[in-house]
């Protein structure tokens, strides 16, 4: 939300900028013709890129399978125990974060898996001395503009395999699943991004703080999310 208050501020100086220029030449011969140009090709321009920064965005979200830990609170001591789940849950799926034919395929291998990995993630709860319920599932869920391991994944609905431990209200660990880039983030190895496309590594190396295009996707995602 913040990001996208920050992009109306920034188009809000524009337009009081311009105004202020417009007045101050607005004497000068041919300038409300010259303006309207301008302003034409500008907007042509912003809406071509826009255009492509939004299909990269979608490819990505059909592209992409996410991992999900929610840990029970923002404890230091909750926090602590999801990623003692996550290194189990990681350990225990090292095939299945592996996997490198496709999305479907990891979305298959981890609704074969799920059970086993659930009682993973609950069996090493309970050797850390805790009691909260895990819960597993494979869902579509909504995720805000997150950057990642030196890249940015945009705001949208993602496949996402996704474990709840105990009430799921504090601060999430996240990763994506599918292309294989979850163990590098765990152990801080440098991701391999051979299995993106162009178009998707053109969305993936811009960075937010820089590029308001990022929060007009994430309103538009937002409302998609809120009316779906």
């Amino acid at each position: 939300m913040k990001t996208i208050q920050n992009l109306f501020l920034q188009i809000n100086n524009i337009i009081c900028r311009f105004r202020q220029r417009w007045k101050a030449a607005a004497q000068g011969k041919g300038f409300r013709l010259q303006a309207a140009v301008l302003l034409g090709l500008v907007l042509t321009i912003f809406a071509a890129d826009f255009t492509a920064f939004a299909q990269g965005c979608n490819d990505l979200r059909e592209d992409v399978l996410r991992l999900h830990i929610l840990a029970n609170s923002d404890s230091e001591e909750d926090q602590a125990l999801k990623l003692k789940v996550r290194d189990r849950v990681l350990k225990e799926g090292v095939e299945l974060f592996s996997i490198g034919e496709g999305k479907e395929k990891a979305i298959e291998e981890a609704q074969k898996q799920l059970k086993h990995l659930i009682q993973a993630a609950q069996d090493e709860e309970y050797r850390q001395g805790y009691t909260y319920q895990v819960h597993g599932e494979v869902v579509k869920m909504y995720f805000n503009t997150r950057e990642y391991d030196g890249f940015t994944m945009p705001a949208g609905t993602y496949d996402a395999l996704r474990f709840t431990i105990g009430s799921g209200q504090g601060k999430n660990w996240w990763c994506v699943m599918f292309p294989p880039l979850c163990i590098p983030a765990a152990v801080g190895e440098e991701p391999d991004l051979s299995f993106f496309t162009q178009r998707e590594l053109q969305v993936l190396e811009q960075k937010p703080a820089y590029q308001p295009k990022f929060a007009v996707v994430e309103l538009v995602e937002q409302i998609k999310s809120a009316c779906s």
